[in-house]
């Protein structure tokens, strides 16, 4: 019987400050608060309450057989205890009726794994954690930070006790292989792998709007239409994509609410088809084989592979300060330097530097506070230059003093 699953993405940054040169050595806030709030709160009205709503009711409505899966970032759930309990509270309300799985990610969203297993695992055990202490639920499936993925990533998920691991059902990773179906990762230690059906997701994610793809205007009969042709020997189909695709990427207008409201029964129609939360469909089919992945893959653009984050010199130079930082930062054993230190490493602030301004040029534009990549490269510096400072004084045990930075602003 094949499986749909589910899986949405819930993430927002916390968008920095502009931090001229001048400002170093003054200014230790570096977060810019009422811009965060602002887009928080636009995203939680045209966005998560309402979806929330939506499918709570569905899931009542078809009395369990709508099953679904949400990764919260670390960040966001900042941000929602600090601003927005009532949409923490929706989320908790999908989570009491045992129908929604939560997933466990890297708590800052970040690239942590790339520079620092060390780092890596207390970003994971302190989410995994969290997403226990929130919505009661003991972590089985992992979604690393924006679908990077490979083989030395599933072996140290798999050591830290998860039964599952979530990928981007890439090229570079399947070669000729359907998503659709239930891999073990090369050295997995006993883990599943799912791979998200990128086509099928984008379809809604990317495409459902567009009034010049051939496919528009795109029918919850339709998409349900595609989903039933695929043969039943396929497993499990993975629907991933930003929670944010409902109301806020997707406007209300284009009837994105309506399409969503209608889908989980347009799919159940088809006698064979159910839906299963990520943990529920790898576990209840079996492996069709083993996925070797010596490289790194994600979700992000046309690559599909680490170059959004990591693809020039400003992105690398910017990485590597950032986490060279990492054994000074722990001397201190001051946590709201620790706490700085790791909200700089949100992936987003890479994001924001760079320069691969073509095809993917709308998607680094979306929500991007820079005019430039080289602004953001020169912003995110001068704060860490101004943190690098502080932990140099806590280390010394010097009071903040002013000192020369060796980079400019315009």
């Amino acid at each position: 019987m094949p499986s749909v699953c589910f899986y949405f993405q819930v993430h927002q940054p916390r968008r920095l400050r502009k931090y001229a040169y001048f400002d170093i050595g003054e200014l230790h806030e570096y977060e810019d608060e009422a811009e965060n709030r602002r887009i928080l709160e636009r995203v939680a009205e045209k966005c998560y309450l309402p979806a929330n709503a939506l499918l709570l009711r569905l899931i009542e409505e078809l009395e369990g057989r709508f099953r679904i899966a949400f990764s919260l970032s670390g960040v966001i759930l900042d941000q929602l205890e600090q601003v927005r309990p009532d949409v923490l509270e929706s989320f908790q309300k999908l989570a009491a009726t045992g129908c929604c799985e939560f997933l466990n990610e890297t708590d800052s969203h970040s690239l942590a794994f790339l520079f620092s297993v060390r780092e890596f695992k207390e970003q994971v055990e302190r989410h995994r954690a969290r997403i226990k202490a929130l919505f009661g639920q003991e972590g089985r499936t992992f979604r690393h930070t924006e679908l990077i993925y490979n083989n030395d990533l599933a072996r140290t998920v798999g050591e830290l006790g998860y039964r599952v691991i979530v990928a981007e059902g890439t090229e570079k990773l399947l070669g000729r292989q359907s998503p659709n179906r239930v891999y073990r990762p090369a050295g997995g230690n006993g883990l599943k792998l799912l791979v998200r059906n990128y086509r099928l997701s984008d379809d809604v994610a990317f495409r459902f709007s567009d009034v010049h793809w051939a496919e528009y205007p795109l029918s919850a009969a339709k998409y349900a239409h595609w989903l039933h042709r695929i043969g039943k020997a396929e497993a499990v189909i993975n629907l991933f994509m930003d929670y944010e695709t409902f109301g806020e990427h997707q406007w209300p207008e284009t009837g994105i609410f309506t399409f969503l409201e209608a889908l989980p029964g347009e799919i159940l129609r088809h006698p064979d088809f159910r839906f299963q939360t990520p943990a529920e469909a790898a576990l209840t089919h079996a492996d069709d084989g083993e996925i070797d992945c010596p490289a790194f893959v994600s979700w992000a653009d046309e690559e599909r592979d680490t170059t959004a984050w990591l693809g020039n010199a400003l992105q690398q130079d910017a990485a590597r300060a950032l986490y060279g930082m990492e054994a000074e930062i722990r001397r201190t054993r001051r946590e709201d330097l620790v706490d700085q230190w790791r909200m700089l490493q949100t992936s987003d602030h890479f994001y924001y530097m760079c320069t691969k301004w073509f095809a993917d040029g709308d998607v680094h534009r979306y929500f991007n506070p820079f005019e430039s990549p080289y602004e953001a490269y020169i912003n995110y510096m001068n704060i860490l230059d101004d943190l690098a400072q502080r932990v140099g004084q806590a280390g010394k045990g010097e009071k903040p003093c002013r000192k020369r930075a060796t980079r400019s602003s315009k």
